[in-house]
């Protein structure tokens, strides 16, 4: 028996509203993940690290000077008002504890117990790489923006504080906003070298995922296999992590970090790449840019719209089109320790918002990217080409 067109709308409709209500939902719980949870790698920043000792000496104006933010959206307003006036003293390191007890940090997780406020356990989350904020209460103080790469992060000069490590130097090389996953694993008890030397990238942006496909400097698998392996042997969640390309294994039960990745996975699809600023670049340039750059800069064959990639253009939508270091005149050490070997094409989004470029951060601007690849691919553009092709690059 047919049903009425009405009741086939309504039973459609409620279908549509449930999906919509469910990824909503799945959407809410990836940003908590995100921001909050620590996987359980609280076995690596407290047992092993003991960054529960050193952070107890740090106060908030070191903090903010090797880059940590603070969610201005998590402070009472008797802090920040006391901020205002100038009543709270950031070179007290009891501010500190009490800016972790509010949660407040962003991207870490401090666990503060007692009479005494004692500092008893320290873990970190996606955002403490991947997220910054806006700045609108004071510098390093502001709203979350969350996927915006923490380029003055300087994490290797906060591992260093630990009082475990003992060669502090190569950690302390790598200056802010880099890391380097290819340094080191964490098995769950111990810190095991994975590569010497240290090769520290650039932390890239998390926003402007969706469509991408194979979305790490070297393509070694698709978001969530990067999720599990930075969640699993960087971060020192208790989880399970095997790659036998490149030589890890890590088993973990319970694993506590596999569960999480389905949302937030969605968050991170959700988070779109930010426009750039109203005035922030010459329209008119722009529109001639962006003619050279399908044209004479040939930036096109590879940044193909609308992703700005050529990474899912093979033969196979699994298998990812890649580029030898020599191909594309980029240093081979980083890539021989990925899985894959080679390089996948960076898709361009929100330039302006995240120099310097390149996996090592070698061009400090736009202007020293276009010049590499005039260079690397005997381009010979003009001057006025350049400077056109730059101005389009910030509007992407």
């Amino acid at each position: 028996m047919l049903r009425p067109l009405g009741t086939c709308l309504v039973f459609v409709y409620t279908l549509l509203l449930a999906f919509v209500v469910a990824r909503a939902q799945s959407t809410d719980d990836g940003k908590n993940t995100f921001r909050f949870d620590t996987f359980g790698d609280e076995q690596l920043w407290t047992d092993t690290l003991q960054m529960q000792h050193a952070l107890v000496n740090v106060s908030p104006a070191t903090a903010l000077a090797v880059g940590l933010k603070v969610d201005v959206e998590a402070l009472p307003s008797s802090v920040t008002d006391a901020l205002k006036t100038g009543q709270v003293d950031l070179t007290d390191p009891d501010v500190t504890v009490q800016l972790l007890k509010l949660n407040a940090v962003v991207g870490v997780m401090g666990k503060v117990v007692g009479a005494n406020d004692t500092l008893a356990t320290v873990g970190i989350t996606c955002a403490l790489c991947h997220s910054t904020v806006d700045d609108s209460f004071a510098p390093g103080i502001g709203k979350r923006l969350d996927g915006w790469p923490n380029r003055s992060l300087n994490v290797g000069a906060i591992v260093a504080l630990s009082p475990t490590i003992t060669d502090k130097t190569p950690y302390l090389s790598w200056g802010p906003g880099k890391y380097d996953p290819r340094f080191h694993i964490f098995d769950g008890i111990n810190v095991v070298p994975l590569n010497s030397p240290t090769v520290p990238v650039v932390i890239p942006p998390a926003y402007g995922l969706q469509g991408v496909g194979f979305e790490t400097f070297n393509a070694d698998g698709p978001i969530s296999y990067w999720n599990r392996y930075v969640g699993v042997t960087q971060m020192g969640g208790h989880g399970s992590f095997s790659d036998p390309r490149i030589g890890v294994t890590v088993t973990q039960t319970p694993d506590l970090v596999d569960p999480k990745l389905p949302a937030l996975l969605e968050y991170q699809l959700s988070l779109r790449a930010p426009a750039p600023p109203a005035g922030s670049f010459n329209q008119a340039a722009a529109r001639r840019g962006a003619g050279i750059f399908s044209g004479a800069a040939r930036c096109a064959s590879c940044h193909i719209p609308p992703t700005l990639t050529d990474v899912l253009s093979g033969p196979s939508p699994t298998v990812p089109f890649l580029h030898d270091p020599s191909e594309i005149g980029t240093d081979a050490v980083y890539a021989e320790r990925s899985a894959t070997g080679q390089w996948r094409t960076t898709p361009l989004r929100a330039l302006w918002q995240h120099p310097p470029y390149f996996h090592d951060g070698s061009a400090a601007t736009l202007d020293a990217v276009v010049d590499f690849y005039d260079r690397q691919m005997s381009l010979a553009l003009t001057s006025r080409q350049k400077a056109d092709l730059v101005e389009y690059l910030k509007t992407l």
